[in-house]
């Protein structure tokens, strides 16, 4: 209709019209003759193509009313919209821009709320009116111009059809039309618009449905789920709380971490949210938090205006109803899965009758289409997700059409087949692969698991899992799955074997006590398959762990279970190569201490300690095991140690990295290659290697396994740069190193003790004493041992007390000779250690300085560092400035600036100022001279 065409005068009448009164009345109430009444009348039935009086009242009073209530003709939501300010913005703009907007999106995602509120916000750009329709109550695609006529007013007239009305009536406004709810009647709604927005140049009109119309005039808006960003400040938390308010008892801040789970588990979904909500004060927290894993039951609620908002079953049912029976059976089919999938997933698992592998394609864009599963592309193919309730909805259906048992089977075979490809091929996208399907994967085991009938897939597939898990760095898990694969395994052999990886992994994680379980686990499995060989081989290995990895236990194994367990490994072992060399290790480790564990006090038979070593370390080669040798090595670096050979021992810990290099990263090979690379960095550090050991450290910082325990990836490199006095490096990591210290639970080793005192030389010779004192107290709860600051700690003490110039004190810190605290400095300080006694005796004037001097030279020749220092000090004793300069220079060479600034400090003279410039750009203040 064309107002245009009406005068202003016809208007009033047609109004009047409206309201159903007689040409008298109307002659009266504008103060006009009743024949000038009749005359407009006659002009209106012309001008608006009407057959009589009585259309011409239905047709006003419809677009009275529609001038009358503007946006008020929407519906009044009864609760507060919370949230969604960038949808609503967005839709809001997309209305206003575009002549057909569907806003499509699952049911109970807040289609309709959303509508309302955007309708309600854009109502003044439309003068002529907002209409909503509501289509759920049409079954009958034909009658959705029926709906939108009552509507809008639009009534029949003989010899027109009921579209047409409408479209006469709309003709000329610039108004919005609301259609809610259109899924169930695409078929009908698409070609009515279609006709709707050709004949009505300024209508818009923003539908609402869980698929869209499929027309090339429709603009699709995606209503997504609640956004959940932001924690307890997200809108879905929001709606959570404003609607467990209503109800009388609005959660706390207490609550707010299980209020964020909550609203996570429900994907966002707004209707489930308020659902949950209601049920607050009757199930709390932990209630709701448990009834979750059955969304179907759980979430429901009183009667509705609207049955399918009465509880999530209600909404998929109408959904579900809406499908045809081949797509209603992909649906089932594909709730296995509970990560996204690809088409070709989907087919291998769902494709069997009445479904084939085209159909499942041509399904998924379906069900895709009905908002039943989401779209996502992704770097491995475009990918299929249903929410968590869609999946529990279709597992009920999937039970209930007795498929379970052969669809999840298929499932478990998808997954088999995967994985084995997953183990094979790394390539540079495995990461991504394996995170695409690892959910999958779980899921199918932990079906197969619990299915009499299915042990050797279930294995199989833990198995595989472990392996994948590894490869991920997921070391709990993978250490989880191989004891699961243990529990699982139809053979004691093979349980063995996994038994052992799970051990690998234990000592991946340094786990001392589970790598003692697990070991001693094996050789049980071992035993009941009939192997004694390999029973003796694991014993020898628990008691290996239980003195090599001492540090690394919670609760050390009492040393009499240990040497019956040693005893117990000879007698099965036999003469077999490999488990002569594993018994050999044990004998080194238990017997004569060759890593100096934590429960050993006395004193080591040096001779006979490296003996054992050399032993097992021959063994082990001619067994042609390189992890074997590689222990083994790490024997005799220890042994050697003992020695005080510094070199022979930083030689031994080298050969493990050479040894270790070409084997593939199995858990075995990787717990010893790192523990390889860390023994490489510290023994380099005790011949004073400052750069091999910052090398050997960056490679230990960069390991895959240590990326989530950055204590241990940079113990040495903190050390290393602390005694080059790199002060900027070694604060930043710092404070990586004691926050994933604490994040790791504050663990105990001799690494981690000397990482943080390393850390608090730093703060000592930058005169923070706070910070230093803070610093000392972490590595006294990182360390194991209070005799461990018998080494390093007397180093670093002495090492900050020499720079403020307290020579006094620091001749204390290292007063014990060497033999007196041998098995701490002999490790990898006793270079650092004799070379500070000759330098603090120089300098507080000690008569027996020039003794000291001589006994350090005899140590440490061939350390580039501790020579350079006992050189220093020789200088400082005799007055030889040239002498003090060449060792300021040969610091420089051996990579350790912060010794060469001070030793222009110590010069004197012209050469304070060279030395406070250099300590000033290391970032340490320069301290007395000494």
């Amino acid at each position: 209709m064309s107002t245009a065409m009406i005068s202003a005068r016809e208007a009033e009448v047609l109004a009047l019209l409206g309201e159903h009164l007689s040409n008298a009345e109307i002659a009266a109430r504008l103060f006009i003759s009743v024949r000038t009444v009749e005359s407009h009348v006659s002009s209106l039935l012309r001008k608006l193509h009407l057959p009589d009086r009585r259309a011409l009242s239905r047709q006003a009073a419809g677009l009275s009313r529609a001038q009358r209530t503007g946006a008020a003709a929407l519906p009044s939501p009864l609760t507060t919209f919370v949230g969604r300010a960038r949808e609503r913005a967005e839709l809001a703009d997309a209305v206003t821009t575009h002549r057909q907007v569907t806003a499509a999106g699952p049911g109970g995602v807040g289609k309709t709320r959303l509508a309302l509120t955007v309708a309600a916000d854009v109502a003044d750009r439309f003068p002529d009116g907002v209409w909503f329709a509501d289509l759920v109550p049409v079954t009958d695609p034909r009658r959705v111009g029926a709906a939108v006529a009552e509507a809008v007013g639009a009534g029949d007239e003989p010899g027109r059809d009921i579209d047409d009305a409408v479209l006469a009536a709309l003709a000329d406004r610039r108004a919005l039309l609301v259609l809610d709810n259109c899924e169930h009647v695409r078929d009908g709604a698409a070609p009515f618009l279609e006709r709707l927005l050709t004949a009505c140049p300024r209508l818009h009109v923003l539908t609402t449905s869980r698929a869209r119309l499929m027309v090339p005039f429709e603009r699709v808006f995606t209503v997504p789920p609640l956004s959940r960003e932001g924690g307890d400040e997200s809108d879905a938390v929001a709606l959570f709380m404003d609607r467990a308010a209503a109800v009388g008892w609005p959660p706390g801040p207490a609550v707010s971490e299980g209020v964020v789970a909550i609203c996570e588990r429900l994907d966002g979904m707004a209707l489930a949210i308020e659902l949950a909500a209601a049920r607050w004060s009757t199930l709390g927290l932990d209630g709701l938090t448990a009834g979750l894993s059955d969304q179907l039951r759980t979430l429901t609620g009183g009667a509705r205006a609207d049955g399918r908002h009465r509880s999530v079953r209600a909404v998929l049912d109408w959904s579900h109803d809406l499908l045809a029976p081949q797509d209603k059976a992909l649906l089932r089919r594909v709730s296995v899965f509970v990560a996204p999938f690809t088409a070709e997933a989907a087919a291998e698992v769902a494709a069997l009758a009445p479904l084939d592998a085209s159909t499942v394609i041509d399904g998924l864009g379906r069900l895709a289409e009905q908002s039943l599963l989401a779209v996502t592309p992704s770097g491995t193919g475009t990918r299929y997700d249903a929410r968590v309730t869609i999946r529990q909805y279709g597992a009920q259906r999937l039970t209930d059409a007795g498929e379970q048992t052969v669809v999840r089977s298929r499932h478990v075979q998808w997954c088999l087949a995967t994985s084995a490809a997953l183990v094979e091929d790394d390539g540079p996208d495995w990461r991504a692969r394996f995170d695409a399907v690892a959910d999958d994967v779980r899921a199918a085991l932990a079906w197969a698991a619990d299915r009499p009938g299915r042990p050797e897939d279930a294995c199989r597939l833990a198995r595989y899992l472990a392996r994948l898990a590894f490869t991920r760095n997921l070391l709990g898990e993978a250490q989880q799955r191989y004891e699961q694969a243990a529990r699982l395994a139809g053979e004691a052999a093979t349980a063995a074997a996994a038994l052992r990886d799970a051990a690998a992994v234990a000592g991946c994680r340094r786990a001392g006590d589970d790598m003692y379980r697990l070991h001693r686990a094996a050789a049980e499995a071992a035993r009941r398959a009939g192997d004694d060989v390999r029973a003796g081989c694991d014993l020898a290995a628990a008691a290996t762990v239980a003195y090599r990895f001492s540090t690394a236990f919670s609760r050390i194994p009492p040393a009499g279970q240990v040497r019956i367990l040693l005893t117990r490994a000879r007698e099965l072992a036999g003469d077999a190569p490999g488990a002569r060399a594993a018994v050999a290790l044990a004998e080194a480790a238990v017997v004569t201490d060759a890593f100096g564990a934590l429960q050993t006090d006395e004193d080591n038979p040096v001779r006979e300690t490296v003996e054992h070593a050399e032993r097992a370390v021959l063994l082990a080669r001619r067994a042609g095991d390189a992890v074997a040798e590689s222990a083994a090595l790490d024997a005799l670096s220890g042994a050697r140690g003992w020695t005080g050979d510094a070199y022979a021992f930083a030689a031994a810990a080298r050969r493990r990295t050479e040894v270790l290099a070409p084997l593939p990263p199995t858990p075995a090979v990787s717990h010893e290659w790192a523990d390889a690379l860390a023994m490489a960095a510290a023994t380099a550090l005790g011949i004073g290697d400052l750069p091999q050991a910052r090398r050997w450290g960056g490679q230990l910082a960069g390991h895959p396994l240590l990326a989530e325990a950055g204590h241990h990836a940079t113990s040495w490199m903190l050390v290393a740069d602390a005694f080059a006095g790199r002060a900027d490096d070694v604060l930043a990591r710092g404070v990586r190193f004691r926050d994933s210290w604490e994040h790791g639970g504050r663990p105990r080793s001799l690494s981690l003790g000397a990482a943080a005192a390393s850390v608090a030389m730093v703060h000592g010779l930058r005169g923070d004493p706070a910070s230093r004192t803070a610093w000392l107290t972490i590595a006294d709860r990182a360390d194991m041992a209070v005799q461990h600051r018998q080494g390093y700690g007397a180093v670093f003490d002495a090492t900050v007390l020499l720079h403020h110039g307290d020579a006094e004190a620091a001749l204390e810190r290292v007063a014990p000779e060497p033999e007196e605290v041998w098995k701490w400095v002999c490790w990898i300080w006793l270079h650092w250690y004799v070379a500070l006694r000759a330098e603090t005796a120089v300098l507080a004037g000690h008569p027996d300085a020039r003794t000291r001097i001589h006994a350090a030279r005899t140590v440490v020749t061939g350390n580039p560092v501790a020579t350079a220092q006992v050189d220093r000090a020789e200088a400082l004793l005799d007055g030889d400035l040239q002498g003090q300069l060449a060792a300021a220079k040969a610091f420089d060479a051996a990579g350790c600036p912060y010794q060469s600034a001070r030793t222009l400090l110590l010069a004197g003279g012209e050469h304070t100022a060279a030395g406070t410039t250099a300590l000033a750009a290391l970032g340490l203040g320069s301290g007395p001279a000494g």
